[in-house]
């Protein structure tokens, strides 16, 4: 342990003890003291926080220094009812307070008693019970916020993190302070109720054991006995305004002195308009001088404020000036501009309101949405997207950019509906046509007239923002092993060691290095694998990294390895039609492949491509006439190279190998591909 954390607890510990064991007055006045100066401690610095969660300690300093006064309170009474003497402090208090006169001491003590428990304390319980509900209730929104903010690129994910803690820390200040209230409210009663034990009890036990006059009694037990309450209620009263302060604070840049100070004498005309008034005030019957000299006072600020508000705004054009130029002149300014955003949605101004929440815009919930699914059927962790207005595109167009480069568009039109024939809709609509951007499939904007309609029908209808968000979807999901680098790798191998931290050493770097777990996860996202069991992924790495290092081939093998979750992909349904490759063929392209120093490629001549081409583009078509999927499977020696070949004639085709099909598997060969 610490000797800060060894301190704090022997002193709870030795506050304990003085409930119980007696010390001696010396020390019950040194107490005493060092009770006032905490006070005033805690009260300057929640004066100088600039928010709530600068002092998060507070709810537990409170009940510590509750405690502490308790403790004080039963050790002064032991010594006020008992001997009859409570120290020099004490002594001190009440003959200053009293001035003689027990009943005016008595009446002070009262009043300042009353003033704590009545205004203050019940003040600032009512300000921390309604503030731990409203941050409560706020909490959903500002996560919300939070994830906006995050979306758009405005805050990193470290920061979000950071915001997200400060809002729970929050929560739990202010839920915390709601019941640390509550100490300072018991103890406003437990010092009423000392005060009176001790001036009953002290007159009882002055008059019927001591044997002092009945006055002398009074007056005895009295002073000690208010100037215990005073003792004891000041720093009680110090500690309560601290608390309203604490929880009354709204965030600030500034302490409350300097938001004091620049928020209440900010404004000229206010002080001519209070130095008017108070000069009048001071030709009525009421007094002369303390009115006029104080509207004398209010007219020297406002012109003071006057003479500021004029000499400002010429400071701080010329200074902003200055800085404006400086700031151009640096040169590491430039850098900012080399950043490139690995995805980003410009739309024109028409399309803003759909990303403005003010306007009933939901686009960053979506974007929200869009993450979690490519998370769920991809695995991997997208990047913030960036939405941008652009002045440049038509004022309903949007434009979809992966790492600096269009990839693709789209326009919409508002107050219409994109209606799409699923391919079992009868009847026909009215409306305009147009493509799909996301699929290329034929569809028509219809209006609101229109929608019931198609939706009676058998249309597919969807709204504006959803056909931004699909095809941004679409988009992420088709380019996202361009989004993969080894900057996501590592957090997702950091993600993995927390739970399989033995299988994450075995691979990295003893055998493979983050590069090469890249490129293989990559080559599964191009085909549209997830990559979300990526703990399968890595156990296969370990297994076939001591083989080979050729990233190709450890992605076959990886491949073979998640050969169930593969054919639940392709082949979900009981039964798939699909094509093969003659064994004549696949040798040829076993005998054509050629290995350099960038890896091994296929090298088939020219006119055995062409007819390759030409029997593949008719068994595809064969198989699309009969709405499936085209999958074809080859052997597992050539299935890479061949979906390299295939991959230059259409990206929908599926290349599989025999030994990525699962074995229970129904499947069904409609059609050979050979030359």
């Amino acid at each position: 342990m610490r000797i800060k954390d060894i301190l704090v607890t022997l002193g709870v510990i030795g506050i304990v003890l003085i409930i119980i064991i007696p010390i001696p007055l010396f020390f019950v006045d040194v107490m005493l003291s060092l009770n006032i100066s905490l006070a005033l401690l805690i009260l300057v610095v929640a004066m100088y926080n600039r928010e709530a969660l600068d002092f998060s300690v507070f709810p537990s300093l409170l009940l510590i220094t509750t405690l502490f006064r308790l403790a004080l309170n039963i050790t002064t009474t032991r010594y006020i009812l008992g001997e009859g003497n409570a120290g020099q402090v004490i002594e001190a208090f009440g003959n200053f307070v009293m001035a003689g006169n027990p009943v005016v001491g008595f009446v002070v003590f009262t009043i300042i008693v009353i003033v704590q428990f009545m205004v203050i304390t019940k003040g600032a319980e009512r300000v921390s019970e309604v503030a731990a509900r409203f941050t409560l209730d706020a909490m959903p929104g500002k996560q919300m916020a939070i994830d906006a903010d995050l979306n758009s690129g405005l805050i990193d994910e470290t920061q979000a993190k950071e915001r997200r803690l400060k809002i729970q820390r929050e929560a739990d200040f202010y839920g915390a302070m709601d019941g640390a209230t509550k100490f300072v409210k018991g103890d406003a009663i437990a010092g009423i109720l000392i005060t009176l034990i001790n001036v009953i009890g002290g007159f009882v036990i002055g008059v019927m054991i001591m044997g002092m006059p009945f006055m002398e009694a009074i007056s005895r037990f009295t002073v000690l006995s208010v100037g215990d309450g005073l003792v004891s209620q000041i720093p009680a009263l110090l500690i309560s305004t601290g608390t309203g302060i604490v929880v009354t604070r709204a965030a600030s840049e500034s302490s409350l002195g300097q938001d004091f100070v620049n928020q209440l004498f900010n404004n000229y005309q206010i002080m001519f308009i209070i130095s008017g008034v108070l000069f009048f005030l001071s030709v009525t019957p009421l007094p002369f001088i303390p009115y006029f000299l104080l509207s004398m006072i209010f007219l020297a600020a406002g012109i003071n404020m006057l003479r500021r508000s004029s000499e400002e705004p010429k400071e701080i054009e010329g200074v902003s000036k200055e800085e404006d130029v400086e700031e151009i002149r640096r040169p590491e300014n430039v850098l900012p501009l080399l950043n490139v955003d690995p995805i980003e949605l410009e739309f024109g101004y028409g399309i803003i309101p759909l990303a403005d929440k003010s306007q009933g815009g939901d686009l960053f919930d979506r974007l929200v949405m869009i993450r979690r699914q490519c998370a769920l059927e991809l695995g991997i962790v997208v990047p913030m997207i960036r939405l941008r207005d652009n002045i440049q595109l038509q004022p309903n167009e949007y434009m979809i950019k992966v790492k600096g480069v269009e990839i693709s568009g789209g326009e919409i039109l508002f107050d219409h509906y994109l209606a799409m024939n699923p391919g079992m809709a009868e009847g026909d609509i009215k409306g305009i046509d147009t493509i799909e951007p996301a699929f290329g499939l034929p569809a028509k904007w219809i209006d609101e007239k229109e929608r019931e309609k198609a939706e009676i029908y058998g249309y597919t209808v969807v709204d504006p923002p959803s056909i931004i968000s699909t095809h941004l979807t679409e988009v992420i999901k088709k380019h996202s092993f361009e989004l993969l680098g080894r900057q996501e790798v590592k957090m997702l191998l950091d993600n993995l060691k927390e739970t399989h931290p033995t299988l994450v050493d075995d691979v990295v770097p003893a055998l493979l290095s983050l590069g090469d777990i890249q490129k293989v996860l990559s080559n599964l996202l191009r085909e549209g694998v997830s990559i979300r069991n990526f703990s399968n992924i890595m156990e296969a790495l370990a297994d076939y990294g001591q083989v080979t290092k050729d990233t190709d081939m450890l992605t076959e093998y990886v491949r073979q390895s998640m050969y169930r979750s593969i054919t639940k992909q392709f082949m979900p349904r009981t039964e798939a039609k699909v094509l093969t490759l003659d064994p004549d063929l696949e040798r040829t392209i076993m005998e054509s492949l050629q290995t350099t120093e960038t890896g091994t490629y296929m090298a088939l001549d020219p006119s055995v491509s062409q007819k390759l081409i030409s029997s593949l583009g008719e068994e595809v078509e064969k198989i699309l006439s009969i709405g499936e999927q085209p999958i074809i499977i080859t052997a597992p020696v050539c299935r890479f190279y061949f979906k390299k070949f295939v991959e230059q004639i259409s990206d929908d085709i599926i290349v599989l190998s025999y030994n990525e099909v699962d074995p229970k598997a129904k499947i069904q060969s409609i059609g050979m591909v050979s030359i």
